[in-house]
């Protein structure tokens, strides 16, 4: 399975695609931050996301596409903008046809780490070690990118089952069957 994670943001959004299935290794794809500056108008500023995204996809094709879920903030502004930016990958990802996974932070922490408290540092250092690279990924918002990926990569496969089961259960209840 192909992975593109997306760490959202305004300024810098990090894009990390990784190739991988659970208990197979993982590698390197790409990783990239699609940068904007803050004197732009917020559109021209999610139009350079969306473009930024999209070459992405054109260049990789990713089976799915995992997205940090935006979690509450003390700063409404830096919500309100990672949340634009995260609804952009979204519907790059729904243009295509492909699925999308909103993982949390501390979800895609815990994958990568077993603990969703581990800091930046633990956060980057093991997925340099998981995806065996010479180098960590920087800055922070391609490490956390990749993560994501990773943390679909390995727990995605199963909330899908997860879902699809429940929908059948659902529709046998609806039809008797």
């Amino acid at each position: 399975m192909r992975v593109l994670g997306v760490d959202p943001g305004l300024t810098r959004c990090g894009v990390g695609v990784v190739d991988g299935a659970p208990g197979t290794p993982l590698s390197l794809v790409a990783v990239d931050v699609v940068q904007t500056s803050p004197g732009d108008e917020i559109a021209t500023r999610l139009l350079g996301i969306e473009v930024g995204i999209e070459a992405v996809l054109d260049a990789h094709r990713p089976d799915a596409v995992a997205v940090e879920r935006v979690f509450s903030q003390h700063n409404v502004r830096t919500v309100m903008g990672t949340a634009q930016a995260g609804a952009v990958a979204i519907v790059c990802a729904a243009r295509r046809g492909l699925p999308v996974a909103l993982h949390t932070p501390s979800e895609a922490k815990a994958a990568v780490t077993g603990n969703g408290r581990a800091d930046k540092a633990q956060v980057t250092m093991m997925v340099t070690r998981l995806l065996r690279l010479d180098t960590a990924p920087r800055p922070a918002d391609a490490a956390d990118a990749l993560a994501l990926a990773i943390c679909h990569v390995w727990r995605g496969g199963a909330q899908a089952r997860l879902a699809e089961a429940a929908a059948r259960t659902r529709t046998q209840r609806r039809t008797g069957h």
